[in-house]
């Protein structure tokens, strides 16, 4: 039975944000698919990434069923969320759905995918270029966001993506921002990580970079943290991140950003 529309709740910019945090802070998710020989639903899990503008990113081998089944039909569904401590009802959750496309290997976006897959998931080092291994990107078309008890809401394509003028631009910006605060800035990464993001241990670093934020990587642990604001360019992000690294040494937690 379809929800009642008089349930969901109207969608605003934290709650776009609470989107954005889920999808781009996940490691993995369940995948469901249409099996390709009985026609009925497939679930699985898969290890997961994001691109620039916060589409999914999969990386898949091709003798898995799931694979053959998105050959078959790219018609796919992510659901996306850590239960954590408790019921794991209470805890947010959000379900894409969407298409899903296989990037060839001298497809334009492949090294940045690549690239990208690998700073959030160093271990796939061990067998991402496989002959068999291939990403698939993720072209979210609509989601259901479940906030918790009674927080319901409806979003569209527009409302958990992230917008990205020159992708080529973003990608430079992307990777020469990290690897400068990863080495030049070590001590900065980790207090944004453990003030801002709560997150627990040493030896944090920058992970990937996108017009609405950043994540931080730890080991098998991941944390979102939002600009207050969008930003386009190099200018933008300096200035993001000092801000919130002056708020992190302060103790605060970011305002939600003023624009989507």
């Amino acid at each position: 039975m379809a929800e009642s529309k008089s349930l969901l709740q109207p969608v605003e910019d934290d709650t776009r944000q609470l989107a954005r945090r889920l999808i781009r802070s996940a490691r993995y998710a369940a995948l469901a698919v249409v099996d390709p020989v009985h026609g009925g639903p497939l679930v699985t899990r898969t290890a997961l990434a994001t691109d620039l503008d916060g589409s999914p990113i999969l990386l898949v081998s091709a003798l898995s069923t799931h694979t053959q089944a998105l050959l078959k039909d790219a018609r796919c569904s992510l659901l996306l969320g850590e239960p954590g401590k408790g019921d794991p009802l209470a805890h947010p959750r959000i379900t894409l759905q969407g298409q899903a496309h296989q990037i060839a290997r001298d497809h334009a976006d492949a090294p940045r995918i690549r690239r990208r897959y690998l700073s959030r998931l160093p271990k796939a080092a061990l067998y991402v270029d496989f002959g068999d291994f291939s990403f698939w990107r993720i072209a979210p078309e609509r989601a259901s966001l479940n906030g918790g008890f009674g927080r319901a809401f409806e979003l569209t394509a527009s409302d958990v993506l992230s917008p990205v003028g020159d992708a080529q631009v973003w990608d430079v910006l992307d990777a020469e921002a990290c690897e400068h605060m990863n080495q030049d800035h070590a001590p900065a990464v980790q207090t944004l990580a453990h003030v801002l993001g709560k997150g627990q241990g040493e030896d944090w670093r920058m992970a990937t970079l996108d017009p609405h934020g950043f994540e931080l990587a730890h080991g098998d642990a991941m944390v979102r943290l939002e600009f207050e604001q969008t930003v386009e360019a190099a200018q933008g992000v300096h200035e993001q991140l000092m801000g919130l690294l002056a708020k992190a040494r302060k103790g605060h937690l970011p305002q939600a950003p003023s624009n989507s």
